[in-house]
């Protein structure tokens, strides 16, 4: 809790910055935002196995071609997605996050890929299995994401990495659809975050292994700690990026960081994983922003 508490501070202090720093700054953002998009569906995608780099989802959205073959179902993933990522940046401030938002988001996400479930959650018979956890039975599904947004709505005195952490893990032990389930979930956390204020997160690929560790933690203790720790490490990751370009800092690999600054590469690295320098994951590449 402790260790919790300590990141939301740090947070907040980042969002401060943050608010700031932004203002006669609207048009910088949204070009962050828009660059991020491939980014977050490069990711997204690879942590349901997707075999798309980085590099190639970038050349799907931009319409040029692949050198290699790649099946319709992985291109439409990607164009979707990134049609769903865009499309909330400006809804979730908008509109309410419901149960019929989420259907709506599900069904640009599964349209080309599964039109027969795309848009409507599981129905009788239809069960689906995540690893070694089977979902909510069907006829539960709508009763048991009704509470969850409850819990949510119900907890705004709690800080936010904590009410993020809690019904993502939910979302997902609940499992809605067919298909899907993952990457609507995560498209869910930026909704809320940007419907409160926050910058969207971006969960990474690299760190699939311990995101999995904190479905495992949810499903055998019911607790939230790691993913608690991915949502705060990746909020104040998107802080320190947008940050550095709000406040006009010179953006430079931590590699050359280190060597101006005579630090041990290894040593930096540690930190920024740990989010203990301003640093920031851009297309795989720890950066930092050098301010004068």
């Amino acid at each position: 809790m402790a260790k919790t508490l300590n990141v939301f501070k740090k947070v907040n202090s980042l969002r401060e910055r943050y608010y700031k720093s932004v203002t006669g700054k609207e048009a910088l953002i949204k070009l962050i935002a828009e660059t991020e998009v491939a980014e977050q569906v490069y990711n997204s995608n690879a942590i349901e196995d997707s075999t798309l780099s980085l590099e190639e989802t970038e050349k799907i959205l931009l319409q040029i071609d692949l050198d290699r073959f790649v099946g319709q179902r992985e291109i439409f993933e990607a164009k979707n997605l990134a049609r769903v990522v865009s499309y909330i940046d400006s809804k979730a401030k908008q509109q309410e996050l419901t149960l019929e938002m989420i259907l709506s988001l599900h069904k640009m996400l599964m349209s080309n890929i599964r039109d027969d479930i795309a848009g409507r959650f599981r129905i009788e018979k239809e069960y689906v299995r995540v690893a070694n956890h089977i979902g909510s039975r069907p006829e539960e599904v709508i009763e048991r994401l009704e509470k969850m947004l409850a819990g949510y709505n119900s907890a705004s005195h709690e800080n936010i990495i904590k009410r993020i952490a809690r019904l993502h893990l939910t979302f997902e032990y609940i499992h809605p659809f067919g298909d899907g389930n993952g990457r609507i979930g995560r498209v869910i956390n930026n909704y809320l975050l940007l419907r409160e204020g926050f910058v969207p997160v971006n969960i990474k690929f690299i760190d699939r292994k311990m995101y999995y560790e904190a479905f495992k933690e949810f499903e055998s203790k019911g607790t939230t700690a790691i993913m608690e720790e991915i949502v705060g490490k990746s909020l104040t990751n998107s802080y320190h990026k947008r940050l550095a370009y709000l406040e006009g800092a010179e953006i430079v690999t931590l590699a050359e960081y280190g060597k101006k600054h005579k630090l041990s590469h290894s040593n930096l690295i540690n930190k920024a994983n740990r989010q203990t320098v301003e640093a920031f994951l851009e297309k795989g590449i720890w950066k930092i922003g050098l301010r004068k």
